[in-house]
């Protein structure tokens, strides 16, 4: 029997993209598209797992043997690493019944495993009265998928499933977890932020996301500093100098310039100059796309499309090589921007895009 029902959402990255593990400046907001579970607690150290949009039966697995490398694979991994994180960190979890329905599309970038993970979290820390803070239920959770799933993720995602506010984003540190809610509230502004789900999937276990995080750590390692956060953005071009691989180069220029961009994005939206943001997310993704190498054709079609048609600035969002792309519109030049993309899919071949509008909302929560 059911002892209640947690919900945690996705989020979509508004500026801040691969400097969450470069100890660097990130800013998302959390969507309204959630994961819901409902929980209860089991006497017997078993783990039953049971998604409702995912085919087949539950699965059990019997906490005392959690360990990495040794679950089942796929998505229940997420939840079962978390289990193990909380256990690793001395927490007394049990076993648990654990159904899950989900409204986060998965593969577009939008931390459909983030949420996963976090809404985990929450009920086990409720049903088994661990009274876990946020930023700390975050960080376990980040820990579930860089050791036990084994994709050597940033802690953004999880920082903002747990932590964000309805009609904010969230401008997070991510080396001393510090944050601060920012006003986003577009709609009084007669403004639209749409997220495009290109529908190419992407994997963050696979290699290249952990090739591009090992590059940025021998930047790093390379001009003396603990992360790439450390280099100035001033002092960029000397930083760059003293570079000789052309590839570690380009990875450490997008995370400098990267960070800078976030930091520019609060100055204009503390000053209420809400439009001049979209050129900053379009130089973001000239970054992603040129320096960073982590863009798609679908995603660049995007951008450019949504651009012609006269958005105020577009960007991909997310891990890359596919996933979502975000565009900051006037709500009047919505339907034209919106058609133009859908039109330039279909001529290009590719599958139709999923499109929707970004609304800021609320963390993860108890619902009943």
């Amino acid at each position: 029997m059911s002892e209640g029902v947690w919900a945690a959402p996705g989020r979509v990255n508004l500026i801040g993209e691969h400097t969450d593990y470069n100890d660097g400046f990130v800013m998302p907001f959390a969507l309204p598209h959630t994961t819901v579970a409902t929980a209860s607690r089991r006497d017997d150290g078993v783990l039953r797992l049971h998604s409702a949009d995912v085919p087949g039966g539950a699965v059990e697995l019997r906490v005392d043997d959690l360990a990495p490398g040794r679950g089942p694979g796929g998505w229940t991994d997420y939840p079962a690493g978390v289990v193990w994180s909380l256990r690793e960190a001395g927490h007394a979890v049990g076993g648990a019944d654990l159904h899950y329905e989900s409204t986060v599309p998965t593969g577009a970038g939008l931390s459909s495993s983030a949420a996963l993970e976090v809404v985990t979290a929450l009920a086990l820390s409720d049903l088994y009265e661990l009274g876990l803070e946020r930023r700390r239920m975050a960080r376990l959770c980040q820990r579930a998928e860089n050791v036990y799933v084994g994709a050597p993720t940033g802690i953004m995602d999880q920082t903002a499933s747990a932590c964000c506010t309805a009609g904010h984003a969230l401008y997070l540190d991510t080396r001393d977890l510090s944050l601060r809610q920012i006003p986003f509230d577009l709609a009084v502004l007669g403004l639209e932020l749409l997220v495009v789900d290109t529908r190419v999937e992407h994997a963050h276990s696979e290699g290249e996301y952990g090739k591009r995080r090992a590059g940025c750590e021998a930047g790093a390692a390379a001009l003396g500093v603990p992360a790439l956060r450390d280099v100035p953005y001033a002092a960029l071009g000397d930083a760059l100098s003293r570079l000789d691989d052309p590839e570690v180069r380009a990875l450490v220029r997008h995370i400098v310039t990267e960070n800078h961009r976030v930091e520019r994005v609060i100055a204009l939206l503390e000053a209420a100059e809400v439009r001049a943001i979209g050129p900053v997310l379009t130089e973001g993704h000239a970054s992603l796309r040129d320096d960073f190498g982590i863009s798609c054709p679908e995603l660049d079609l995007v951008v450019d499309t949504a651009l012609s048609a006269g958005a105020l600035g577009a960007r991909m969002t997310g891990g890359g090589f596919g996933g979502s792309a975000i565009v900051l519109t006037e709500r009047s030049t919505t339907p034209a921007v919106t058609k133009s993309i859908v039109s330039s899919f279909a001529s290009a071949g590719h599958k139709e895009p999923r499109i929707f509008s970004a609304i800021p909302s609320e963390g993860a929560s108890r619902v009943s």
